[in-house]
């Protein structure tokens, strides 16, 4: 693979260290759960709670591997396209986990087109927040 290849995919000098990334996604995780538990609406639950999934993913892969942000973000995406696809088709009762609660919250329980677009929004909340602070350092 070519250095700029490399570069591309590794981000060459991290603006945020691994450890920040694992905060994040530890705080967003929590936040995630406190939804999930606590509320029960039609906004907040099921668009904010998928755009905050997004930034999950997103960080808990910028913590453990070497990927910069636009390949983070692209796998990011198309992890939240392959659930939602999955929801679809009902993938979690064609595993037999249907009735898993872990696996319905991993996996979702009903597809709904518009998540794609709360997906899309956690993903541009993602690079804003990226863009922010590499101008701030």
């Amino acid at each position: 693979m070519g250095e700029v290849a490399i570069g591309f995919l590794t981000g060459g000098n991290h603006v945020i260290g691994r450890t920040a990334y694992a905060l994040a996604a530890l705080v967003i995780f929590f936040i995630e759960v406190f939804i999930a538990l606590f509320i029960k609406d039609s906004l907040i639950r099921p668009y904010i709670g998928d755009a905050l999934a997004v930034a999950l993913v997103y960080t808990s892969l910028r913590a453990v591997t070497p990927l910069s942000l636009w390949p983070a973000i692209i796998l990011t995406l198309a992890i939240a396209l392959v659930i939602e696809l999955g929801q679809l088709f009902d993938i979690a009762a064609a595993l037999g986990l249907g009735g898993n609660q872990l696996a319905r919250i991993v996996l979702g329980g009903a597809f709904d087109p518009m998540d794609f677009a709360a997906y899309g929004a956690g993903a541009l909340l993602v690079v804003a927040v990226e863009v922010w602070q590499k101008r701030a350092s």
